[in-house]
Protein backbone atom coordinates (compact mmCIF):
# COMPACT_ATOMS: atom_id res chain seq x y z
CA UNK A 1 0.00 0.00 0.00
CA UNK A 2 1.22 3.68 -1.04
CA UNK A 3 1.17 5.70 1.96
CA UNK A 4 2.06 9.11 2.12
CA UNK A 5 1.50 12.34 4.45
CA UNK A 6 2.19 16.29 4.05
CA UNK A 7 1.95 18.92 6.79
CA UNK A 8 -0.03 21.50 4.80
CA UNK A 9 0.76 25.09 5.99
CA UNK A 10 -3.12 26.15 5.72
CA UNK A 11 -6.01 24.77 7.76
CA UNK A 12 -8.25 22.11 7.88
CA UNK A 13 -11.08 24.08 6.52
CA UNK A 14 -8.71 25.02 3.73
CA UNK A 15 -8.06 21.79 2.93
CA UNK A 16 -11.44 20.57 3.13
CA UNK A 17 -12.37 23.65 0.60
CA UNK A 18 -10.54 22.73 -2.38
CA UNK A 19 -10.71 18.47 -1.77
CA UNK A 20 -15.01 19.12 -1.43
CA UNK A 21 -14.62 21.02 -4.54
CA UNK A 22 -15.29 18.93 -7.69
CA UNK A 23 -13.96 20.98 -10.35
CA UNK A 24 -10.72 21.84 -8.41
CA UNK A 25 -9.89 18.11 -9.15
CA UNK A 26 -7.59 18.44 -11.59
CA UNK A 27 -6.08 21.38 -9.76
CA UNK A 28 -4.37 18.55 -7.14
CA UNK A 29 -4.43 15.36 -8.88
CA UNK A 30 -1.48 14.60 -11.34
CA UNK A 31 -2.00 13.76 -14.61
CA UNK A 32 -5.11 14.87 -14.89
CA UNK A 33 -6.61 17.82 -17.27
CA UNK A 34 -9.79 18.38 -16.72
CA UNK A 35 -12.84 17.54 -14.28
CA UNK A 36 -16.40 18.17 -14.28
CA UNK A 37 -19.22 16.72 -12.58
CA UNK A 38 -21.10 13.66 -13.19
CA UNK A 39 -23.24 12.86 -10.94
CA UNK A 40 -24.70 13.72 -7.20
CA UNK A 41 -23.60 16.48 -5.48
CA UNK A 42 -19.53 16.06 -4.66
CA UNK A 43 -18.55 14.84 -2.34
CA UNK A 44 -21.62 13.30 -1.46
CA UNK A 45 -21.10 9.01 -1.33
CA UNK A 46 -21.67 7.72 -4.56
CA UNK A 47 -21.14 11.34 -6.35
CA UNK A 48 -19.07 10.62 -9.09
CA UNK A 49 -16.93 13.71 -11.63
CA UNK A 50 -15.89 12.85 -14.87
CA UNK A 51 -12.00 13.60 -15.68
CA UNK A 52 -10.04 13.38 -18.67
CA UNK A 53 -6.03 12.60 -19.12
CA UNK A 54 -4.33 13.78 -21.84
CA UNK A 55 -1.33 12.47 -22.86
CA UNK A 56 -0.14 14.58 -26.50
CA UNK A 57 -2.97 14.16 -29.12
CA UNK A 58 -4.38 11.33 -26.84
CA UNK A 59 -7.37 12.11 -24.35
CA UNK A 60 -8.89 9.19 -21.91
CA UNK A 61 -11.74 10.03 -19.79
CA UNK A 62 -12.41 8.34 -16.74
CA UNK A 63 -14.58 8.94 -13.44
CA UNK A 64 -13.54 8.87 -9.51
CA UNK A 65 -16.67 8.10 -7.29
CA UNK A 66 -16.93 9.21 -3.38
CA UNK A 67 -16.93 5.66 -1.65
CA UNK A 68 -16.93 7.55 2.10
CA UNK A 69 -17.15 11.02 3.36
CA UNK A 70 -17.26 12.19 6.58
CA UNK A 71 -17.32 16.06 6.66
CA UNK A 72 -13.85 18.07 6.83
CA UNK A 73 -11.77 14.67 7.51
CA UNK A 74 -11.80 11.92 5.44
CA UNK A 75 -12.38 11.17 1.36
CA UNK A 76 -12.13 7.79 0.46
CA UNK A 77 -12.95 7.82 -3.43
CA UNK A 78 -12.43 4.92 -6.29
CA UNK A 79 -10.53 6.24 -9.33
CA UNK A 80 -11.30 4.13 -12.27
CA UNK A 81 -8.71 3.57 -14.50
CA UNK A 82 -9.69 2.39 -17.66
CA UNK A 83 -8.48 -1.41 -18.62
CA UNK A 84 -6.20 -0.78 -15.28
CA UNK A 85 -9.50 -1.31 -13.20
CA UNK A 86 -10.03 0.90 -10.25
CA UNK A 87 -8.11 2.01 -6.82
CA UNK A 88 -9.19 3.15 -3.63
CA UNK A 89 -7.54 6.29 -2.26
CA UNK A 90 -8.05 7.17 1.16
CA UNK A 91 -7.08 10.56 2.44
CA UNK A 92 -7.52 11.93 5.61
CA UNK A 93 -6.94 15.29 6.84
CA UNK A 94 -6.07 15.93 11.06
CA UNK A 95 -5.53 18.93 12.66
CA UNK A 96 -1.77 19.63 13.54
CA UNK A 97 -1.43 22.73 15.15
CA UNK A 98 -2.74 25.74 13.14
CA UNK A 99 -1.75 23.36 9.94
CA UNK A 100 -3.26 20.01 8.78
CA UNK A 101 -1.61 16.72 8.43
CA UNK A 102 -2.72 14.88 5.12
CA UNK A 103 -2.38 11.31 5.04
CA UNK A 104 -3.18 9.07 1.37
CA UNK A 105 -3.29 6.02 1.63
CA UNK A 106 -4.07 4.35 -2.29
CA UNK A 107 -3.54 0.83 -3.45
CA UNK A 108 -5.49 -1.41 -6.39
CA UNK A 109 -8.85 -2.66 -5.47
CA UNK A 110 -10.06 -4.21 -8.72
CA UNK A 111 -8.77 -5.04 -12.39
CA UNK A 112 -5.34 -5.82 -14.15
CA UNK A 113 -3.98 -3.43 -11.62
CA UNK A 114 -4.13 -5.53 -8.89
CA UNK A 115 -2.31 -8.28 -10.85
CA UNK A 116 0.45 -6.13 -11.93
CA UNK A 117 0.92 -4.55 -8.49
CA UNK A 118 4.26 -4.82 -7.57
CA UNK A 119 7.09 -2.91 -5.64
CA UNK A 120 8.04 -1.36 -8.65
CA UNK A 121 4.13 -0.02 -8.95
CA UNK A 122 4.43 1.42 -5.37
CA UNK A 123 7.25 3.51 -6.50
CA UNK A 124 5.49 4.82 -9.52
CA UNK A 125 2.47 5.54 -6.87
CA UNK A 126 5.00 7.11 -4.27
CA UNK A 127 6.07 9.62 -6.58
CA UNK A 128 2.58 10.28 -7.88
CA UNK A 129 1.22 10.69 -4.24
CA UNK A 130 4.73 12.83 -3.91
CA UNK A 131 3.72 15.69 -6.71
CA UNK A 132 -0.39 15.22 -5.73
CA UNK A 133 0.12 16.68 -2.27
CA UNK A 134 2.92 19.15 -3.49
CA UNK A 135 -0.17 20.40 -5.53
CA UNK A 136 -2.32 20.03 -2.96
CA UNK A 137 -0.68 21.87 -0.70
CA UNK A 138 0.25 25.18 -3.39
CA UNK A 139 -3.78 24.80 -3.93
CA UNK A 140 -4.88 24.93 0.01
CA UNK A 141 -1.66 27.64 0.87
CA UNK A 142 -2.35 30.01 -1.83
CA UNK A 143 -6.32 29.98 -1.18
CA UNK A 144 -5.56 30.44 2.70
CA UNK A 145 -3.45 33.67 1.69
CA UNK A 146 -6.32 34.69 -0.56
CA UNK A 147 -4.18 34.21 -3.71
CA UNK A 148 -6.51 31.00 -4.86
CA UNK A 149 -6.59 30.56 -8.63
CA UNK A 150 -9.86 30.24 -9.74
CA UNK A 151 -11.27 26.54 -10.63
CA UNK A 152 -9.69 25.21 -14.05
CA UNK A 153 -12.01 24.17 -16.52
CA UNK A 154 -11.52 22.52 -20.05
CA UNK A 155 -9.89 24.95 -22.50
CA UNK A 156 -8.81 27.36 -20.66
CA UNK A 157 -4.85 28.67 -20.79
CA UNK A 158 -3.47 26.61 -18.06
CA UNK A 159 -5.99 24.07 -17.76
CA UNK A 160 -3.38 21.06 -19.13
CA UNK A 161 -1.56 19.15 -16.28
CA UNK A 162 -0.87 16.30 -18.20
Amino acid sequence: MAVRHRLIKASPAAVWDVLADGSRYADWVVGTASSYPKRGRWPQEEAAIGYEIRLGPFRVGNETIVRRCREGSVLELEAQAGFLGTARIAIELREWGRYTLVIVDEHPLQGAGGTLHNAGFEVLIQLRHRAMLARLAAACEDAERGEGAAPRTPGRPGADHA
